[in-house]
């Protein structure tokens, strides 16, 4: 017999077996696995199954223990802690946005990406990022304060992203943004903010990748593992006049899911997400 009718006759798990240990946080190679019979992989399967199972419902007991906050809850804390004693001011912005602020990020009737808003009535949506308002308050608070000063905000956006293990209609992001430091000193202190989040979050290796945006054009993608989980830039950017900005500035966006993905090695994710299905990362039908 040879190799390939070999491995023809093993077997994997079914598409049940398979999207229900996905749910209840298998790893790649658990759903990967071949085996030499339907009987052997049931068997498996149960033993797995059976080991989630044990698992999450001894974390759920230990979150009802201990109090502990959701791990997106967590985040956010830790965050705004380290960007306070930063120096970052936090800013709490409206969710609901109008269709000239998206205009003026360059998303107009034409663009892609306004089929991915979530439309409401008379010209407004849910904010599907933080920017625009966050322009907003630079250049209204660049009135009052001396340079360099920073902001940031901790908040829901709202897309109708692509399906995917990476994706979700409803996630949490973290904007900061620094106004008035020298042009030439920027990119430095894109890295240095990078490495205050990052630090914060837990997660020691990641790199820094140059790439494009629909929006801004050249930016610098923040990768764990090759997954994004930060998109940041430097200004001046020829979106800036349509806000009255004439500064440098130095932007950063994490969407906060994706941190936690990454960071828990999770293999979607909803785990980390706002959810009826999960709390704590730990699913609910068990």
């Amino acid at each position: 017999m040879s190799a390939d009718e070999a491995e023809a006759l093993r077997v994997r798990l079914t598409a049940t077996q398979a999207q229900r240990l996905r749910e209840l946080g298998a790893d790649p190679l658990t759903l990967d696995a071949v085996y030499a019979d339907a009987t052997t992989r049931d068997a498996a399967f149960k033993q797995h199954e059976d080991g989630f199972v044990r698992d999450g419902r001894r974390r759920l007991q230990e979150s009802r223990a201990d109090g502990r906050a959701p791990l997106l809850v967590e985040l956010e804390t830790c965050l705004r802690t380290a960007l306070g004693g930063a120096g970052f001011v936090e800013v709490v912005t409206p969710v609901i946005i109008t269709t000239d602020a998206l205009a003026k990020m360059g998303i107009g009737h034409a663009h892609p990406l306004r089929e991915q808003v979530f439309w409401l009535d008379d010209g407004r949506c849910l904010r599907p990022m933080l920017a625009p308002n966050l322009y907003t308050l630079l250049r209204r608070l660049g009135r009052i304060w001396s340079r360099p000063f920073g902001i940031f905000e901790v908040g829901p956006c709202f897309r109708r992203d692509s399906k995917g293990a990476s994706h979700l209609n409803e996630f949490t992001m973290l904007n900061l943004v620094e106004l008035g430091r020298p042009a030439e000193q920027c990119r430095a202190r894109l890295e240095e903010l990078a490495a205050l989040v990052m630090d914060a979050t837990g997660i020691e290796e990641y790199a820094l990748v140059r790439t494009e945006s629909e929006v801004y054009g050249e930016m610098v993608d923040v990768e764990v593992k090759g997954a994004e989980v930060c998109s940041a830039g430097c200004g001046p950017n020829p979106l800036d006049g349509n806000w009255g900005i004439v500064e440098p500035w130095v932007g950063l966006g994490f969407g906060l899911e994706r941190l936690i993905m990454a960071r828990e090695n999770y293999p979607n994710i909803e785990r980390a997400g706002r959810s009826l299905s999960y709390v704590d990362g730990v699913r609910l039908n068990i």
